[in-house]
């Protein structure tokens, strides 16, 4: 019973930590075995057994709906970035102007979750990076962001994710991201500081020298209030 209790507040104090042990978001080999009505009937029994034990009542017309509203969200919204199904499709073209400087898609909104605490991150991320002779369309920049944001996360694994996806589309290791977003498990638990937002940042490439990472954040810094 203490080694279980020790290690419960280890678990907690690295989920304030913010601690992450891997690129890649942990799943089990049978992860996607099970088809989406399965998990959400097997969630929805999971929501209502929470919410009565908590003292809810289920009869009320305002709760009764709510297992199976939060069901269908968990599998088919906020964690649907699980799914490799669901990765967009990010078709590339040739850089038939020779462009030859960086391409800067700032202020994407970020909607993800916290997976130590399952709240919400709520910011804006802000990507780059230089053509060795392709492009992709610019909304599938915001489409990846999108994708891996859709999972329990952790900013820094977020932003390597991003980063890594880019490069493999592209082709090229001269890939940036910053993401800057609040944290509701810091904000609305714990210390409850509503002002703070965490800044992350993975730089490939060219974007590892000093003046080339500074054009791109000269660029996020951009008054654009059109």
């Amino acid at each position: 019973m203490k080694i279980d209790n020790a290690l419960e507040k280890q678990y907690e104090a690295m989920g304030d930590d913010h601690a992450s042990a891997s690129e890649e978001t942990p799943l089990r080999e049978d992860a996607f075995e099970l088809d989406d009505s399965v998990k959400i009937e097997r969630i929805r029994g999971n929501i209502r057994e929470i919410m009565l034990t908590l003292g809810l009542d289920l009869n009320d017309d305002s709760l009764k709906g709510t297992p199976d509203r939060v069901a269908k969200m968990f599998v088919k919204e906020i964690f649907g970035g699980l799914h490799p199904d669901r990765k967009p499709k990010s078709s590339t073209f040739a850089n038939k102007y020779k462009y030859g400087e960086m391409l800067v898609e700032k202020n994407i909104t970020l909607y993800s979750t916290c997976e130590h605490h399952l709240l919400p991150i709520v910011g804006k991320a802000h990507i780059a990076y230089i053509s060795n002779g392709t492009v992709v369309g610019l909304s599938k920049m915001n489409r990846i962001v999108d994708y891996f944001a859709k999972r329990p996360q952790v900013q820094e694994r977020l932003n390597i994710q991003i980063v890594r996806e880019l490069q493999k589309v592209l082709g090229t290791d001269d890939v940036a991201c910053v993401i800057d977003a609040k944290h509701l498990c810091v904000n609305s638990r714990g210390i409850r500081d509503i002002e703070s937002s965490t800044v992350t940042a993975e730089y490939g490439g060219k974007f590892k020298n000093e003046d080339v990472r500074r054009e791109f954040l000269d660029y996020i810094n951009l008054d654009t209030n059109f």
